[in-house]
C-alpha cells in the first residue's frame, strides 16, 4: 500500500531534524515503518496475498539495513528513533 503525498508530507513533519530534512534515516524508518503498518492491516482482511507479503518482508528488511546504519552511525540518534518509532531494539 502507498502513502499519499500529504501522509508522507505529516510523516516528514514529525520526524524531520532540520528544516529542509526529507531523506534522513530517522524520516526514511519513519516512511517504512507507517507502509508496514498499512501493508500489515492489508494482510489480515487478505491473508492469501502472497504478492503483498512479500513487499511486506522486503520492507522490514530495508527499514531493518536503514536503523543498522543509524546505529553505527549515531547510537543516540538510533536510540531516539526506536523509541519515537515505538519498535523493539
Amino acid at each position: 500500500m502507498m502513502l499519499t503525498p500529504k501522509e508522507k508530507q505529516k510523516i516528514i513533519g514529525k520526524y524531520k531534524t532540520h528544516e529542509k530534512d526529507t531523506g534522513s534515516s530517522e524520516v526514511q524508518a519513519a516512511i517504512f515503518t507507517e507502509q508496514i503498518e498499512q501493508l500489515t492491516k492489508h494482510l489480515k482482511k487478505h491473508p492469501k496475498d502472497n504478492h503483498s507479503r512479500r513487499g511486506l518482508l522486503k520492507m522490514v528488511m530495508k527499514r531493518k539495513r536503514l536503523l543498522n546504519y543509524l546505529k553505527d552511525e549515531s547510537e543516540r540518534r538510533y536510540n531516539s528513533a526506536i523509541k519515537k518509532l515505538g519498535l523493539k531494539k
